[in-house]
């Protein structure tokens, strides 16, 4: 029985989430294979052989790989999904891209979203917005596994010495191509893997009060920002830094929430935070049950006080 867990990457370098669902593989027993498939990725191929735990890199390189096109990057996948007993995803936009591909293919059920692994076939996962914890046996020969990051540890970056093995890649599918991609550049710690972030909700009234109250603290701390979607559906904040269910999953050290009243969608996207800080003016706010400190004041007061006592 062995895993192979997909890496996420950017052909230079291994992106974090590859690092937890790593470590959710190894709970699955056996061994661990990572496959990078990607173009010119020899970089991103050493980097991955460079994780603890990992025994084996595949690496895959061709043009139609160079922008993880998910119908060439399933072909990939599927190519060597035989030698599997379990095959992992990180739970991310292109994890979840590729994962449901592989299943359907394979005429298997996927397991989605899995935050702990409690035998090699049964696995816990959340529903109903987190309110509820599902455990679910698979008896499928082969698993295809998304993995929410924020539910393992990472593996160590460093301290491994898998072997880098070099595979055929699988011939262009010739469904899709790459036209070009608008990056949003942040100086920011990026909002997945920042170890602080400070969330604003819509009692900051406009995105020019977002900015002005929450950049100070944000600099300050040096942390990311985050938003809840009421924040951004009404234009305070772009969508790129949603927390919650239908934005980015977070799990930092810290999480400060400022006038974010916490609504059941946006508590599924924190709420495993390691210290949560919610400041609100409201005393019923909902944010307040799951805050390890909650402060009940005016957000346009307190926040610069904190600034100007950091």
């Amino acid at each position: 029985m062995s895993a192979l867990v997909i890496a996420e990457h950017d052909n230079a370098s291994i992106k974090g989430a590859t690092l937890n669902t790593v470590t959710a593989a190894l709970a699955c027993g056996g061994e661990v294979h990572v496959l990078v498939a990607g173009h010119n990725a020899a970089a991103a191929a050493a980097a991955a052989a460079q994780i603890a735990g990992v025994s084996k890199v595949i690496h895959a390189d061709s043009d139609g790989l160079a922008h993880g096109l998910a119908e060439n990057v399933a072909a990939q996948v599927l190519a060597i999904a035989s030698n599997y007993s379990h095959i992992l995803f990180p739970a991310t936009a292109a994890g979840k891209n590729v994962a449901p591909r592989v299943a359907a293919k394979l005429d298997v059920a996927q397991i989605s979203e899995i935050t702990k692994v409690d035998s090699p076939d049964t696995f816990e996962r959340p529903i109903y917005a987190g309110n509820a914890i599902a455990t679910v046996q698979s008896t499928d020969a082969t698993k295809v596994i998304t993995v929410r990051a924020t539910g393992f540890d990472a593996a160590a970056a460093t301290g491994g010495s898998a072997v880098v093995e070099n595979a055929a890649a699988q011939a262009d599918s010739g469904k899709s191509s790459f036209k070009g991609s608008e990056i949003a550049k942040n100086d920011r710690p990026e909002l997945t893997a920042a170890k602080i972030i400070v969330s604003g909700g819509r009692a900051l009234g406009s995105a020019e009060k977002f900015n002005e109250v929450m950049t100070p603290l944000a600099d300050k701390l040096g942390a990311a920002i985050g938003a809840s979607r009421a924040a951004v559906d009404a234009g305070y904040a772009a969508n790129d830094l949603q927390v919650g269910q239908t934005g980015k999953i977070v799990a930092p050290q810290l999480y400060v929430a400022c006038g974010i009243s916490g609504a059941i969608q946006h508590l599924a996207g924190m709420k495993d935070s390691k210290v949560i800080v919610a400041i609100n003016k409201d005393p019923e706010a909902p944010i307040f049950s799951v805050a390890d400190f909650g402060l009940e004041a005016d957000l346009f007061v307190a926040v610069p006080e904190l600034v100007n006592a950091l």
